[in-house]
């Protein structure tokens, strides 16, 4: 029996957070976004001469101290955001290389707190400092992690197992990761140009989000504000290679058809899609393929913010549904940056500018190293 024939309970979003290197706030990230700019820009954090790529988007004013990873100076922007979060809640953390950061540290001699290159550090870090006393895991799930985090939350409460959770993800860039990326000729030497014909890979970015899900009985109990509501999820692998995608999109149209049955609506339903759009040949290629499959009769507006703030791992999906909660208060579709000659299946879907729109539900869709899929369904809130 499929996961949203056990749902009964409303799943709202009443409070979110995200930082970026674009902005250390979600109202400024939305502006910035808005209007066209971009936060990729040459690496000053480490070497970078040795690899395909000089660029990214970090937060070039995070710093370290002592022992500590450069996630706590993360975490501590970002919880200057939101506001208190109840005790009880439920902690759900995503994060694809945590505390990466005191690994270098470490084989350089340097003195370093070896457990935060631990997955499992994260929800403890994260519970210590917001005195949280309920349950946490972590989900790492390569650059679908959030999403996936997302709907484990959402799960949670739908099906009565908790009221309040929080979701928290987020990653930093290390020369660690860049090496990676670097490696397997993923990154692009310009920034990166989702869904344009002459996109020559992605670009990295680092960052944050926090999105507090509550039970609708709960958030109005408490008189919490609905910001939105989580009404639909999918995940699904393709299982075709360990970081190409399957080019016939079916991982992806798998995810998002558990999303609409989940949350009982239809294809026609869906107004806008956030997509992942990370500006490499085949992922944009697959979710385009993926996208006419599902909607081919329909020029649904998609867009893509990685041209903006870079592709942020772990942290991309929970990112990307704080705005894209946005977008349906503000009824705006946020431009593509980046994006100057469209792929032939974008033309008409994606565009540099933004556009009016009109509609209660966006999709989101996020994949991953591995075969990884997500999709997530939102429904307009009542305030933003």
């Amino acid at each position: 029996m499929a996961e949203g024939e056990y749902r009964s309970k409303k799943v709202w979003v009443t409070d979110v957070a995200a930082v970026t290197a674009l902005a250390h706030d979600l109202d400024g990230l939305w502006r910035r976004v808005m209007w066209g700019e971009t936060s990729i820009k040459p690496v000053q954090r480490f070497p970078v001469e040795r690899y395909t790529s000089r660029i990214a988007a970090l937060m070039e004013d995070l710093s370290q101290s002592g022992g500590q990873s450069l996630i706590h100076a993360l975490i501590d922007r970002l919880f200057r955001k939101i506001g208190p979060v109840p005790s009880d809640a439920f902690l759900v953390t995503a994060t694809t290389k945590a505390g990466i950061d005191n690994l270098e540290r470490l084989r350089h001699g340097i003195p370093a707190d070896p457990n935060a290159v631990l997955l499992a550090s994260i929800p403890n870090i994260v519970s210590q400092k917001l005195g949280l006393e309920g349950r946490a895991i972590n989900i790492s799930a390569a650059c679908a992690s959030s999403a996936i985090a997302v709907a484990r939350g959402a799960a949670l409460i739908a099906t009565g197992r908790a009221d309040a959770v929080l979701v928290c993800c987020l990653d930093v860039v290390t020369e660690f990761v860049f090496s990676g990326f670097s490696s397997l000729g993923a990154l692009s030497p310009v920034p990166c140009m989702p869904f344009d014909r002459e996109r020559k890979g992605l670009s990295l970015g680092e960052g944050a989000a926090a999105l507090m899900l509550m039970s609708s009985e709960r958030a109005e109990r408490e008189g919490m504000p609905h910001l939105g509501t989580v009404s639909g999820w999918g995940i699904a692998g393709d299982a075709h290679h360990i970081t190409a995608p399957a080019r016939d999109g079916r991982g992806l149209i798998k995810a998002v058809g558990l999303a609409l049955h989940s949350a009982m609506l239809k294809e026609d339903d869906i107004s806008v899609i956030s997509a992942h759009g990370t500006g490499t040949v085949y992922n944009d290629l697959m979710e385009l393929t993926a996208f006419r499959h599902l909607f081919g009769h329909r020029r649904l507006p998609v867009y893509s913010v990685k041209g903006a703030i870079g592709h942020t791992m772990g942290a991309a999906g929970g990112i990307e549904v704080a705005l894209g909660l946005k977008t349906l208060f503000e009824q705006v579709v946020p431009p593509t940056v980046g994006l100057s000659n469209p792929e032939d299946d974008a033309a008409g879907l994606v565009s540099p500018i933004a556009r009016e729109m009109t509609g209660d539900y966006l999709l989101t869709t996020n994949s991953g190293f591995g075969g990884t899929n997500a999709a997530i369904i939102l429904k307009r809130g009542e305030k933003m």
